[in-house]
């Protein structure tokens, strides 16, 4: 007999998710493409002076590779000013090229289930701006949307703990 309140055996799309600013309501809209999520620890090896043949190993040093961000052109300038904040060619003249107060800001990557169930979210901390690409290959024969891409480093990111939710269910009036 089956039990009802079995956990989940199908995995979640990659296709269902959206990003936004920790602290803010609003997600970032057109995000089409989210990579990098990634954490390597160095191996350290340890040999003891009496044991020649055997080293041990240790871990090391964490990093967190760098996130990439894709989404469709438009006219929203979000990633444009964040960019800027790091760099500004405007303001480089006058010696204030890095805004130190707010370069840095913390993302939210959130994972939604076919039903539209929030299940997975990530934190990613102290994320900047190190490469902006306002618009992709311009090309008249082609038949594409133009895309830009930010790459932000980030020191860490961290999965929240979400209950598992309810599944749903819907009456087909047809």
């Amino acid at each position: 007999m089956a039990d009802s309140k079995t956990k989940r055996r199908d995995p979640y799309k990659n296709f269902r998710f959206r990003v936004k600013f920790s602290g803010g309501a609003e997600y970032i809209l057109g995000i089409s493409k989210v990579t990098g999520f990634k954490r390597t620890t160095e191996v350290v090896k340890h040999r003891a002076g009496g044991d020649p043949a055997t080293s041990f190993k240790l871990p090391g040093r964490t990093e967190y590779d760098a996130i990439t961000l894709e989404r469709g052109v438009t006219t929203d300038k979000v990633f444009e000013q964040w960019a800027n904040r790091v760099w500004s060619f405007h303001n480089s003249g006058s010696g204030l090229e890095t805004s130190l107060k707010d370069f840095r800001r913390d993302l939210i990557v959130d994972v939604f289930n076919e039903g539209g169930q929030k299940v997975l979210s990530y934190q990613v901390f102290n994320c900047w701006v190190s490469e902006w690409q306002p618009v992709s290959d311009l090309d008249a024969n082609a038949n594409a949307v133009a895309i830009q891409h930010v790459k932000l480093e980030n020191e860490g990111w961290v999965r929240e703990d979400l209950p598992e939710p309810p599944d749903v269910n819907f009456e087909d009036p047809a």
